[in-house]
């Protein structure tokens, strides 16, 4: 394996580290690793190197306060584990990083904020604004009031995001594995994988899950490597400094693609459907061939409930996935919208409705129920 010049010459860097990285199996935050991974971050700033750190953990940090045993499967104790756990999390950071003289903010963010441009630019100034101030951010995801149908779903993701967010030279995924492997490398005959160039290179390879404590796995930090359009390193804490310097220890990731806006990137990656509304032939191929917004002429059906703001699956009239984007109606105005253009329902039923259904800017091209790059 050859050295990473793109990973130790980065100026600006996304450090993202587990729950199982941070915590006991208890669920109690463990000093000696935070100030052993505080160390190494502490190090890279020294060196010239703005850095951003996505810290997971502070659902695992409540366990023990709140006397649970394991991480709740219920929302609302989730949500109330992450609200105890990150001013503890949070808290053990600014202890630990004030050995370096360095200030440390906390970033809670939710997959909403990458949605609605406002938010999102608001996080990216905010950041940004952080960077310049000399302070390390520490971004989660705001378990407190995320819902499951508005997350994220793992800090992997998370941590792709903020590189496109913050336009950061490369991420490092911080892990409880040592690197990609073909497959449970706890059993005989699996192999390490060294650098992934592309999809050909994860042909045949098991992606099962890993945390102990979290809610990622090797899915996750795959996909994550995919949508970060710059390199990524995954290994485990115990290598961060060495895969902070560029040595080749645990996978390289190849960038794949080309950087797309945030706020796509979620659309197609860390998003559901919460309904179908159905195109004619039409209305196909302007959305997926000539990049055009959907209008309701186009439209010959509905499917589901959801409101205005939510994200739907668009689907070709064989009922194949398409498109997904942000609604602008609730789904029971769409019926009465479906075929009619928007002069016609601005005239009859006033300006309000000379709107698209999904508008371009907010859509993103699905390929094979995938994203389509």
């Amino acid at each position: 394996m050859s050295a990473r010049p793109t990973i130790a010459k980065a100026r600006r860097i996304v450090v993202k580290a587990g729950s199982s990285s941070l915590t006991t199996s208890e669920g109690t935050i463990d000093a000696d690793r935070i100030d052993a991974l505080v160390d190494v971050l502490a190090a890279r700033r020294a060196a010239g190197t703005e850095v951003v750190f996505v810290s997971s953990g502070a659902i695992a940090a409540g366990l023990g306060p709140l006397g649970l045993s394991r991480r709740p499967r219920d929302l609302a104790t989730q949500q109330a584990a992450a609200s105890v756990g990150q001013g503890r999390l949070v808290a053990r950071y600014t202890s630990s990083f004030a050995r370096y003289g360095l200030t440390v903010g906390q970033v809670l963010l939710t997959a909403d904020d990458m949605m609605r441009r406002s938010h999102h630019r608001n996080a990216q100034r905010a950041i940004h604004q952080l960077l310049a101030l000399g302070i390390v951010p520490i971004v989660n995801e705001n378990d407190t009031v995320a819902t499951d149908e508005i997350r994220f779903g793992d800090n992997d993701r998370l941590a792709a995001l903020v590189a496109h967010l913050t336009r950061a030279d490369a991420v490092v995924l911080l892990s409880d594995v040592d690197a990609l492997y073909t497959g449970d490398p706890r059993k005989p005959g699996a192999r390490r994988i060294d650098e992934v160039h592309g999809p050909e290179d994860l042909a045949g390879i098991q992606l099962g899950g890993s945390g102990r404590v979290g809610t990622g796995g090797m899915v996750t930090k795959v996909e994550a490597a995919r949508i970060a359009g710059v390199p990524v390193v995954l290994t485990n804490a115990a290598q961060a400094a060495s895969a902070l310097a560029g040595e080749p220890v645990g996978t390289y990731f190849h960038p794949q693609g080309t950087r797309r806006s945030t706020r796509h990137l979620w659309l197609a990656h860390a998003t559901t459907g919460q309904g179908r509304v159905v195109l004619d032939a039409g209305a196909v191929e302007a959305v997926v061939r000539r990049g055009k917004s959907l209008l309701p002429a186009g439209v010959t059906g509905v499917e589901g409930e959801f409101a205005a703001g939510d994200p739907v699956d668009l689907c070709d009239p064989a009922g194949a996935v398409v498109a997904r984007g942000l609604v602008n109606y609730d789904a029971g105005e769409i019926p009465d919208l479906m075929g009619r253009s928007t002069r016609w329902l601005a005239r009859e039923l006033g300006p309000e409705y000379e709107r698209e259904i999904i508008h371009r800017d907010d859509l993103v091209i699905l390929e094979g129920g995938g994203p389509h790059e």
